[in-house]
């Protein structure tokens, strides 16, 4: 079985839409109804439409010596947007359009009043949408017109006229209401990602948070008790001080590797000073499986993309531990051209899904929001292979001016 994690997006789900046409044929069946009906309201919406593209451009052209006037035709433009909205719902339902709706405008953040009048201004998908609103008229007067006669004299043959017509229905639709391009994607993309980001942020702060107030600062808490008592007891009982000092040292060391193992959830050590393939092999020497592990990088990925890396094979490996019954398994790193690749194998008993309650939906959402991918293949009975991706950036990237920082 094989699972794949990609960053999310703002697409329609998964239907019949933009399935291939049936060809044209004499008889009249659903679809050439559907298309005969969206070709019929195509006036009465060309009308509309065109009315308030010129109305909204001809008062905000007019007034822009006037401080309403900028104010008006941003406003129009928003308006658009929900005109292209209703007219891709109609594509959707009549024509079958895959029609993916357009990342919500973007605010120019800190601008204010200006700023949000600025961004409203420039929107392109509102200017598309007016545009598409202008041509409208003449085209709905043509395909009513075409389209009602032929209901009365083209009949036999009305089918494959109306085929035509719609079909440069669906290209004006794709043409300038989809988004513009794959950039506009990938802003929608990325929005959502980064809602993800800030999760998952939020939740190891919270987590840190509780280590440190149920582990090492309640055991601090209770040296500080412990060498008081002692403290009280110098004079009076020298053997029982000595004993509850004693005590407090034994307390110092377990707060110290509380510590320690809290810092390497962080950010472990032997990663950032001897890089990749040294944090790597220390992971694998906790996994209660034997591990090899196998890093041919050139030159070490930008920090934030090594950590990423470290906690993808760490976490994995904990599974390995914990549900695989593997006795071998296996890391290995590499780049190829821009990307860093991650694969970790053992042969163990599979199984593995997104869904499995082992932590790998956590592991897809954290590569996807920095725009990797998350690949399991682990059929009943083994073995496992999980491959993860991540973009590759250069170290020097985080400093680029190569000053060492404290």
């Amino acid at each position: 079985m094989t699972a794949r994690s990609t960053p999310r997006s703002t697409t329609l789900p998964p239907g019949d839409d933009d399935a291939p046409l049936p060809p044209a044929r004499f008889a009249y069946d659903t679809r050439t109804w559907q298309e005969i009906t969206h070709l019929l309201v195509n006036l009465p919406m060309g009308i509309a439409g065109f009315v308030y593209a010129v109305c909204t451009l001809a008062l905000g052209a007019g007034l822009t010596v006037t401080v309403v006037g900028l104010p008006l035709l941003a406003t129009g433009l928003l308006g658009a947007r929900l005109l292209g909205r209703s007219e891709r719902a109609r594509a959707r339902k009549l024509l079958g359009v895959r029609v993916e709706e357009p990342s919500p405008m973007r605010m120019l953040d800190g601008g204010g009043f200006f700023g949000r009048l600025w961004s409203a201004l420039k929107d392109p998908v509102g200017w598309r949408a007016m545009l598409y609103a202008f041509i409208r008229l003449p085209w709905g007067v043509l395909t009513f017109t075409v389209t009602l006669v032929g209901l009365f004299v083209l009949w036999p043959v009305l089918p494959f006229v109306v085929r035509g017509l719609a079909n440069a229905d669906r290209a004006m639709v794709r043409g300038l209401l989809c988004p513009s391009d794959e950039l506009e994607r990938r802003i929608a993309e990325l929005e959502t990602d980064r809602g993800v980001v800030v999760d998952t942020a939020a939740a190891d702060l919270r987590r840190i948070e509780r280590d440190l107030h149920d582990g090492a600062q309640a055991r601090l808490v209770a040296l500080a008790m412990g060498l008081g008592l002692a403290k009280e007891k110098l004079l009076e009982d020298p053997d029982a001080a000595a004993l509850m000092v004693d005590e407090a040292h034994g307390e110092v060391k377990l707060a110290l590797q509380e510590l320690r193992d809290l810092a390497r959830g962080i950010h472990p050590a032997v990663l950032t000073d001897r890089g990749l393939n040294a944090a790597l092999s220390s992971v694998a020497s906790r996994c209660t499986v034997p591990v090899r592990v196998t890093a041919e990088l050139p030159a070490r990925p930008a920090a934030a993309i090594e950590g990423i890396a470290y906690f993808t094979v760490s976490e994995l490996l904990q599974n390995v531990s914990k549900h695989s019954g593997a006795r071998n398994a296996s890391v290995e790193v590499w780049r190829a051209d821009d990307r860093l690749l991650i694969q970790v194998r053992d042969d163990g008993r599979g199984g593995a899904r997104l869904d499995g309650g082992t932590g790998m939906a956590g592991l897809a959402d954290r590569l996807g929001a920095v725009d990797g991918l998350f690949v399991i293949d682990s059929p009943q009975g083994g073995p496992t292979t999980i491959t993860a991706e991540l973009p590759w950036r250069d170290r020097t990237a985080d400093n680029p001016s190569g000053v060492r920082r404290a």
